[in-house]
């Protein structure tokens, strides 16, 4: 343990403190998430003297002798009722190297979709597992769905080590069958840490009673596996969300297109494309927190200025000329389903992409994922609440979708019922997963009628 002391200073000294990581925990019922994120927060001392009050009055009302870290995080008066984790809880903190936010998720199954939630934005994922049960069911699930969510990097943490001796023939046999399976969804990168987080060993500080284990720490590698994304090399995309048009004495001819940058960076001078009209124009400069400068970047808010005064409103989509996503009608992803109401083949539906919102009908669904054994059930006609499955939908208007492969921020869109607002699902524009017996097909036309009656035929 002595060398992974000795490579703390070294591995961490180029780290600016402004870093900031998102990441999500997962992992089956019981596995310790809620302990782990209270311990990570105790032992970094990242609570608040009220908040170790409250634990530490809840936790002697139950009679139990030490604070019970997991209620830092389980808010919900349901969940410290049931003892379980229901919605997402999110935290934030910070060390000397890096800040974080935290998406604690849910470990039952029926709660699937909620991880979905957390782990769409996060750039980690820890997935816990109990060392007494090894992989189970769960845990294959929130692995794939890290996949799918293309999240680039994935923690094991083999948890309650304490329950098993500490033995290194059981964390590596869990670590071995774990990063084959993550392996096969193609998670680029998995660590693997045997931890208790009962009793803290590996989570903050190195564990004396695990000296076969030489890697990092959780927390040590949170601060260290790499954050963000440069600028360069990536797709720019700034989506408009508000048409700025003061009209004041000072700025009579002020025409700003403001909203936050997706990906990429722009920088003043640059010729741009505006979709879905295809008309082109060049930056004459960018305001960030009204001062003018030469280049901004994701995920930063902005306000751009073109030479040219053209028709531009809220979703349109501003990208460098030459680097321009394919714009069309008809859409094929794959979703996961959150609303309790399933989402039918013919449906009608609102589809969200960036800033813009326009109509849609479900024409197809093709395949359910079967995350047991990653086959697809073809043609199942509907999803139900936690499903995953491909969809194929036809839009009233061009939109302009990367991959989601390519750009997580613009390749994603949610499906929303039109008649209350409820998200439906959420999309991966262009996602396969699995292996498809599906296979190829037209869209279906079991709508078609109902939509050419209704107005929703496009």
């Amino acid at each position: 343990m002595s060398s992974v002391n000795a490579e703390r200073p070294a591995r961490l000294s180029g780290l600016s403190a402004t870093d900031l990581l998102r990441f999500a925990t997962a992992g089956s019922v019981d596995d310790g998430k809620s302990t782990l994120v209270g311990r990570l927060l105790y032992d970094s001392k990242s609570i608040l003297t009220d908040q170790l009050e409250a634990v530490e009055r809840v936790s002697a009302d139950r009679g139990l002798r030490a604070p019970d870290l997991a209620l830092l995080t389980d808010g919900l008066r349901a969940e410290r009722e049931q003892g379980i984790t229901i919605d997402v809880a999110y935290r934030y903190f910070a060390t000397a190297r890096r800040r974080f936010i935290l998406a604690d998720t849910p470990g039952h199954v029926q709660y699937t979709r909620n991880m979905v939630t957390g782990a769409s934005t996060a750039e980690l994922a820890v997935v816990l597992v109990d060392a007494r049960n090894g992989v189970v069911e769960q845990t294959r699930r929130h692995a794939a769905v890290a996949a799918l969510l293309r999240v680039p990097h994935v923690v094991l943490a083999v948890n309650k080590m304490d329950l098993v001796a500490y033995e290194e023939r059981v964390f590596a046999h869990i670590a071995e069958e774990f990063t084959a399976y993550a392996a096969s969804l193609g998670v680029p990168e998995i660590t693997a840490v045997p931890i208790s987080a009962l009793t803290g060993d590996n989570v903050v500080e190195p564990s004396a009673r695990m000296d076969w284990y030489g890697g990092p720490t959780v927390l040590e590698h949170l601060e260290t596996v790499p954050a963000g994304s440069a600028p360069a090399g990536r797709h720019a995309r700034f989506p408009v969300q508000y048409v700025i048009r003061p009209r004041t004495a000072e700025h009579p001819d002020y025409r700003g297109y403001a909203g936050q940058i997706a990906a990429g960076g722009f920088r003043v001078g640059e010729a741009v494309t505006v979709l879905p009209s295809g008309r082109t124009s060049k930056i004459a400069g960018i305001d960030l927190l009204g001062k003018p400068v030469e280049m901004a970047w994701a995920p930063q808010s902005v306000t751009l200025l073109l030479d040219d005064d053209i028709d531009i409103s809220r979703g349109d989509l501003l990208v460098p000329v030459g680097d321009t996503p394919a714009t069309s009608q008809d859409i094929e992803a794959t979703v996961c389903h959150v609303a309790d109401t399933p989402l039918l083949a013919g449906q009608r539906v609102l589809l969200k992409h960036t800033t813009r919102t326009v109509k849609a009908i479900v024409k197809e669904i093709p395949s359910r994922l079967t995350l047991e054994d990653l086959s697809q059930y073809p043609e199942p006609g509907r999803l139900i609440a936690n499903d995953i499955g491909r969809v194929k939908v036809r839009t009233a208007e061009p939109l302009a979708l990367d991959a989601y492969a390519d750009s997580r921020r613009t390749g994603s869109f949610l499906l929303i019922d039109p008649a209350d607002g409820t998200t439906l699902a959420a999309g991966m524009a262009g996602e396969a997963f699995g292996s498809s017996a599906a296979g190829a097909s037209s869209y279906a036309t079991v709508s078609d009628a109902v939509a050419h009656e209704e107005g929703w035929d496009f």
